[in-house]
C-alpha cells in the first residue's frame, strides 16, 4: 500500500447505534454482554467488544445530523466456533427475554440464530459452516 493513500484505507472501529433510550439499552447490552459501558452519559453509552470494536449507543433524539433510519435493516453479528455454543448463546439470551426473531437454524453460510434489540436492532450469532 502506498503510505501517501493510507488513511484513504482506515479501519472501522466503532459501530453506533441510534437508540430510544441510551439507558435502556445499556440494561441490555449489559445483560447481553455480561459487561459494563466503559464509557456512559444520559445521550452515549459505549461498549469495548472482546474483538476490538466499541459498540456506541447514541440517543436517536440528539444525532446530528440526524437519523432518519430504524433498527432492523443491519445486523450485529456475533460468531461462534460451534453450533453448540451458538445453541449456549441462544438459550442464555431466550432466558434473559431477548426477543428471539428466529429460532437456531442451519443456513447456507452456517447455523445461525437471529435475536432483536431494544430499538429493533437485529443480532445475528452464527458459527460459520454450521459446525
Amino acid at each position: 500500500m502506498n503510505p501517501a493513500n493510507s488513511s484513504l484505507h482506515s479501519q472501522a472501529h466503532f459501530v453506533l447505534l441510534h437508540v430510544q433510550s441510551p439507558a435502556a439499552s445499556v440494561a441490555f447490552y449489559r445483560q447481553i454482554l455480561g459487561a459494563d459501558p466503559v464509557e456512559a452519559s444520559p445521550t452515549f453509552a459505549m461498549f469495548a467488544l472482546a474483538s476490538g470494536l466499541m459498540l456506541g449507543l447514541w440517543a436517536r433524539d440528539t444525532v446530528l445530523p440526524a437519523a432518519e433510519g430504524q433498527g432492523g435493516s443491519s445486523e450485529l453479528a456475533f460468531v461462534q466456533d460451534s453450533a453448540a455454543a451458538v445453541d449456549a448463546v441462544h438459550a442464555a439470551w431466550a432466558a434473559r427475554g431477548v426477543a428471539v426473531l428466529q429460532t437456531p437454524t442451519a443456513l447456507d453460510f452456517g447455523y445461525t440464530f437471529t435475536a432483536s434489540d431494544p430499538d429493533g436492532h437485529r443480532l445475528r450469532v452464527f458459527a460459520p459452516g454450521g459446525q
